[in-house]
C-alpha cells in the first residue's frame, strides 16, 4: 500500500477540493492510502456524505493554516500544528510514507521542505518542474520554476538530469528533447552562466540536449523540458498561462459583441470547449520539487478537485517508478563542487 499525505488546507477551495481530488485518487489508486492533515472537524464535514474505501483513509488533525502572505521562515518555525508543517514532519519521520501534495504556500513549501526533508544526495539544490501542453498535443515541462533565483552551470545541468528522468518514468517521454531557456538560439547566446551551462549540457550523454529556446517556442512541441534558473521559468510559465487565460476572455468577449459571432460560435460550441480544456492548467497537475529526498508534489493555490487528484496522480507515478533513486544513481556520477 501507498501512503500519501495530503495537506488539506492553504488553497483557495481548500478543505473541499482537497477532499474531493483525494477521494478521486483512492477510487482510481486501488493501493493508495491517503493521509489528510488539517482541521479534523472540517475534514470530517467534508467526507459526510461521501462514498469511500474508510480503510484507506486517515485524518490527522493540525488546526493551524500557513497563510501565502506570511514569511516563510516564520510560519516553518512558529505553525507546527499547522497542516503543512504536521504533514512534512510526518514525512521525515515515517518511512512507511512515500509522498507529500500540498496546494499551500510555496515559500513555506520549499522553506520546509529543505530544512526538515532534506536532498537527494549529489543534488545541489531541488527545482520546482511543472509542466503546460504543447500545441501538438504533447506536453512541456520547465525546471527551475521558482524554488532557485541565482544559479550555477552544474545547477543548470542537475535539472536537466533531474527534469529527462521525470519526463521519462513518469509521462513515458524515451530521450525527452532538452533546452536551455535563454535570448537566442546560438550556442554562444546569453551571459556567462548560460554559455558555460551550454557545455555542459552538451557533454552530458544521459540528456538529450537539443540547444538553446527562445520563450516564443515554449508551446511549439519542439521540446519535451526546458531548463532555466527559477526566476526566468517563473517568469516564462506565469506568462504563458496568464496569455492564454486573457486570450479566452477576449475570444468570449468578441463571440458575444455581435449576434453573428455568436451564431458561428454556437456551432463551434464543441471545439471552444476543447480549446478550454486544453488551456486549463487544472487538468495538470502541480509542479513536483524535484531532488528532495522524498516525492513532494505542489498545487496551484486555486487548484480545484481535478488538479489536487493530478498531483496525487504525479506523486503516485513517481513513486511507482522510484524515481529518488534513479536520479541519485546519474548525478553521483558527476563531481560537485558544492552542496
Amino acid at each position: 500500500m501507498m501512503k500519501i499525505l495530503l495537506d488539506c488546507f492553504g488553497g483557495d477551495h481548500s478543505p473541499e477540493a482537497n477532499v474531493e481530488g483525494g477521494l478521486k485518487a483512492l477510487e482510481a489508486f486501488p493501493d493508495l492510502y491517503l493521509i489528510l492533515t488539517g482541521d479534523e472537524a472540517s475534514l470530517k464535514a467534508c467526507l459526510e456524505g461521501k462514498k469511500y474505501d474508510a480503510a484507506r483513509l486517515e485524518i490527522v488533525h493540525a488546526p493551524e493554516v500557513i497563510g501565502c502572505d506570511e514569511r516563510p521562515i516564520d510560519a516553518v518555525r512558529l505553525k507546527k500544528e499547522s497542516s503543512m508543517i504536521k504533514a512534512i514532519r510526518l514525512l521525515r519521520d515515517r518511512d512507511d510514507i512515500a509522498a507529500l501534495v500540498s496546494v499551500g504556500s510555496t515559500g513555506a513549501l520549499v522553506t520546509a521542505a529543505l530544512t526538515r526533508i532534506g536532498r537527494i544526495r549529489g543534488v545541489i539544490r531541488p527545482a520546482f518542474c511543472p509542466i503546460l501542453p504543447t500545441m501538438d498535443g504533447g506536453l512541456v515541462v520547465i525546471c527551475d520554476s521558482g524554488a532557485n533565483v541565482d544559479v550555477t552551470p552544474e545547477h543548470l545541468r542537475q535539472f536537466a538530469i533531474m527534469g529527462s528522468l521525470y519526463m521519462e518514468n513518469v509521462y513515458g517521454v524515451a530521450r525527452p528533447r532538452v533546452a536551455l531557456l535563454n535570448v537566442g538560439k546560438e550556442a554562444e547566446k546569453g551571459d556567462e552562466t548560460h554559455q558555460k551551462a551550454y557545455e555542459l549540457l552538451s557533454q552530458t550523454p544521459e540528456i538529450n540536449f537539443v540547444g538553446n529556446m527562445e520563450s516564443r517556442d515554449l508551446l511549439s512541441g519542439s521540446y519535451d523540458l526546458v531548463v532555466a534558473d527559477g526566476f526566468s521559468g517563473n517568469v516564462l510559465v506565469k506568462t504563458t498561462e496568464g496569455t492564454a487565460l486573457e486570450l479566452l476572455k477576449k475570444l468570449k468577449k468578441d463571440i458575444y459583441s455581435r449576434t453573428i459571432y455568436k451564431l458561428g460560435a454556437l456551432l463551434m460550441k464543441r471545439m471552444f470547449m476543447e480549446e478550454k480544456d486544453f488551456m486549463n492548467y487544472q487538468n495538470y497537475g502541480g509542479s513536483v520539487l524535484l531532488g528532495t529526498c522524498k516525492t513532494i508534489v505542489k498545487g496551484h493555490g486555486s487548484s480545484k478537485a481535478t488538479a489536487v487528484f493530478k498531483c496525487i496522480e504525479q506523486a503516485w507515478k513517481m513513486e511507482q517508478n522510484a524515481l529518488p533513486a534513479k536520479m541519485e544513481e546519474i548525478i553521483m556520477k558527476y563531481d560537485h563542487y558544492e552542496y
